[in-house]
């Protein structure tokens, strides 16, 4: 959704084919739902990566991460960068940084809860 969403002005049959491929898979899968089994270790664990130049055209890095907890996904992102990364190293401590904020929040909710 995210890849199609940035040709979203200027959609080509690919494009459009795409969208439809995604519809049908919603379609089909309205009936699915998380599952938070009982008996996991109630964990927050999280996962990040970074692409340098994801797109070269705009000179933009991509950020990715996510967090788990009791073995399920409660919070994932994809995003470009806003800054412009000047090596891979520093697209990746973009995307830890990012992942870090998001971490300390939902670490603050699940003490909450």
């Amino acid at each position: 959704v995210n890849l199609l969403a940035r040709y979203s002005s200027t959609l080509t049959r690919r494009h459009w084919n795409g969208i439809k491929h995604v519809m049908r898979y919603l379609r089909g899968s309205t009936d699915m739902g998380l599952f938070y089994p009982r008996g996991t270790k109630s964990t927050l664990i999280g996962y990040a990566d970074a692409g340098y130049l994801s797109d070269p055209h705009k000179a933009r890095s991509q950020t990715g991460y996510v967090f788990t907890f009791c073995d399920t996904a409660i919070s994932w992102r994809s995003t470009k960068q806003t800054m412009t990364a000047t090596s891979s190293n520093h697209s990746e401590i973009l995307a830890i940084h990012e992942a870090s904020r998001e971490c300390i929040w939902l670490r603050s909710m699940i003490q909450h809860i």
